[in-house]
């Protein structure tokens, strides 16, 4: 006779930490929007938003720490912890690369050329290979763009969390809290190479610049870019769960953190163009000191009110869903605007912000319809283990 054994019992979730990823995710849109005015604007709206990624990054590696570091042995092994992952991130990843292929031969214009030359069955291709998250090689490029999923481009930092969660898993989950300080103080090294434009392993090129914005290629600095992004926002995110220091807001911290978010996300470019280093600072500092800092304070700190904790629920809800469904059409955006460029201020505003309201919408009605039943279905049939 066979006795089912339950699954391991969710944790208490981090309201505000929920919460500030929403706010992350949503700007993140935004800043994808106001992207493909670049070549017209010159200057960024919310110019910093691409840093969001780090941000997400180091909450990753503390709630990873928060659910996990205590639940290994004979309760968990690591594929039990790899099937768990999955079964949160891989439903809704497959669902937006899904999309991608969908509204794939919407962006057909100037803006990607290859999508024209792209027979249907290239397509069909690309998403049977994203569906493993195997990168793909430029020679495989459907897009124009060289992404690492031409499909849905945003998901490439999803590749790298699968990277950071099997690291963890496999090797940093073992390491002692100081030998994990010396791997999170060796990683911010090359945070500060990349930031500062030190190029001392000469990956970056000359035309890199003082930014943080890379990644999603598999070429040698992007390679090297998505290693230093994940590294040491990833691990410094765990060893601030293992060390337990938490700073505590007594009012209002919720409405706090995301105003912080959001204005870190909305700094213009810092420096001059003869003081370029001001910018690469700007951005050390917020990688290395502020979202740290934000972290334990969302731990530490409470939501007060039932309308900030709605709101919270809502954010965490859809964070992720929204983060990897919403760029498929930004690529539609990006292809109306190569098209009608001379269009009325107008029209710009009311397709920017038809597709963001599109991309909440669209979020919400797959995170309930598709990404909640389809996750508790694998939760029963994946995750509950069944002994004699």
């Amino acid at each position: 006779m066979s006795t089912t054994v339950a699954q391991l019992a969710s944790k208490p979730r981090y309201e505000i930490l929920d919460g500030l990823r929403g706010v992350a995710a949503l700007l993140v849109v935004v800043f994808h929007l106001f992207e493909s005015y670049i070549p017209v604007l010159h200057v960024q709206i919310i110019n910093h938003g691409y840093l969001a990624v780090d941000f997400f990054f180091v909450l990753s590696g503390y709630v990873i720490g928060y659910a996990y570091d205590d639940r290994w042995g004979p309760r968990m092994n690591t594929w039990d912890f790899i099937k768990r992952r999955l079964v949160r991130l891989h439903p809704m990843y497959l669902m937006g690369t899904f999309i991608g292929l969908l509204l794939f031969y919407f962006g057909d214009g100037p803006m990607f050329g290859l999508v024209n030359e792209t027979p249907w069955w290239r397509a069909i291709l690309a998403f049977c290979i994203a569906i493993f998250m195997v990168p793909q090689w430029p020679k495989l490029d459907i897009r124009g763009w060289a992404e690492i999923n031409p499909l849905n481009g945003a998901t490439w930092t999803l590749t790298w969390e699968y990277v950071g969660n099997l690291l963890y898993a496999l090797l940093i989950r073992h390491l002692r809290t100081p030998l994990l300080g010396v791997l999170v103080g060796i990683s911010a090294f090359f945070t500060i190479d990349i930031a500062m434009d030190l190029d001392v392993f000469k990956v970056l090129g000359p035309h890199h610049g003082y930014t943080m914005a890379g990644g999603w290629g598999l070429s040698p600095d992007q390679l090297y870019m998505a290693f230093g992004r994940l590294f040491f926002p990833f691990f410094c995110g765990l060893l601030l769960f293992r060390l337990g220091k938490k700073i505590t807001i007594k009012k209002n911290a919720w409405w706090w953190l995301a105003l912080l978010v959001a204005v870190i996300l909305a700094v213009p470019e810092v420096g001059a163009k003869s003081a370029p280093w001001m910018n690469g600072t700007y951005i050390c500092i917020c990688i290395l000191i502020l979202f740290p800092l934000i972290v334990i304070t969302g731990a530490g700190s409470t939501v007060e009110g039932k309308f900030a904790t709605k709101l919270c629920k809502f954010l965490g809800e859809i964070s992720y869903p929204l983060y990897v469904t919403h760029y498929p059409l930004i690529y539609i955006q990006m292809n109306w605007l190569a098209g009608h460029r001379d269009a009325p201020l107008g029209q710009h505003i009311m397709v920017s912000v038809s597709i963001f309201i599109m991309s909440i919408a669209l979020t919400w009605g797959i995170f309930k319809l598709y990404d909640t039943p389809v996750r508790e279905w694998l939760r029963k049939k994946v995750l509950v283990k069944k002994v004699k």
